[in-house]
């Protein structure tokens, strides 16, 4: 097994789902299969206005052929994670993948033409602590040489499977992405709450909850208020792919339909690749609204 980078953005041409499969074509199967059963780390390049930045990781669960093309392939993925933060490339203290990198300094295009790459566990390592930040449960480890002076972040790699699958992490970070991306918003209502600690009042909802298997992603998640989130969990308000606010003819009473924010509509973050992915939306339609 080993680690890797899967290249991917928005309407690139293959048919990724990247929270659920990534599609690629059987140039690179070789490198894939080497995966199966280990972690990857997605990367966004620059075509399209991309970040050039590693934005999310995932555990790739094993490897399909793609039914219409016979030299395309599905890698089928589990337990996707947003970053808290996306990593560049590289910053101020070196390139984190270090085939990337010529001697003289400058950056190997040839290897950075490749979608799928496999990535040395300290590489690994690095770009996972650069994309969550210091954790103060994580015992401390060395990270490759550049990026251990000031902002090393505490990373234990021998228990790092276990702190990713664990529900605690992962829900505060996915809170904290979803809440970010709608500026701790609420969708429906427009409402921008603070406690008196200065906490958003706001809460990140699982569109696909998490016990139908929906991914940690922020295009599974919705900033909601309390009430809003209660009701949107219990299928009494849910949303058209074109975000139009859909409310149940159940008996929802007449001061909560009133908070609906004037368009109808959801307020949605401004960055496409934020916003909620219409399969997600359809699936609560479909499994969890009760019309």
């Amino acid at each position: 097994m080993s680690k890797g980078v899967f290249t991917t953005r928005i309407g690139s041409g293959y048919d990724d789902d990247v929270e659920l499969h990534y599609h690629f074509p059987r140039t690179y199967l070789g490198a894939v299969e080497q995966t199966v059963g280990d972690q990857i780390v997605y990367y966004e390049p620059r075509r399209s206005d991309g970040d050039m930045s590693y934005f999310a990781t995932a555990t790739v669960a094993g490897i399909r052929k793609d039914p219409r093309f016979s030299d395309h392939y599905y890698a089928d993925l589990q337990g996707y994670l947003d970053f808290d933060r996306k990593v560049p490339f590289v910053e101020r203290k070196g390139y984190y993948e270090s085939i990337l990198q010529k001697q003289d300094g400058s950056t190997n295009r040839g290897a950075f033409g490749r979608s799928v790459r496999l990535l040395p566990e300290d590489e690994f390592t690095a770009i996972m602590a650069a994309g969550f930040g210091a954790l103060p449960e994580w015992p401390e480890v060395e990270l490759p040489d550049g990026f251990h002076e000031g902002d090393q972040a505490p990373f234990l790699v021998q228990e790092r499977a276990e702190v990713f699958l664990s529900r605690p992490f992962r829900d505060r970070m996915f809170s904290r992405v979803v809440q970010r991306a709608y500026d701790r918003r609420c969708a429906v209502t427009g409402l921008r709450l603070l406690n008196g600690g200065g906490r958003p009042e706001v809460q990140a909802a699982h569109i696909r909850s998490v016990a139908a298997q929906g991914p940690d992603s922020v295009r599974n998640g919705i900033a909601l208020s309390g009430t809003m989130h209660w009701m949107f969990d219990r299928g009494m308000m849910t949303f058209e792919d074109d975000y139009s606010i859909l409310l149940s003819r159940r008996g929802i009473p007449d001061q909560v339909a009133s908070l609906v924010n004037r368009s109808g509509r959801l307020l949605v973050p401004a960055r496409p690749t934020d916003r909620p992915s219409p399969s997600f939306l359809r699936h609560h339609r479909e499994n969890v609204f009760k019309e």
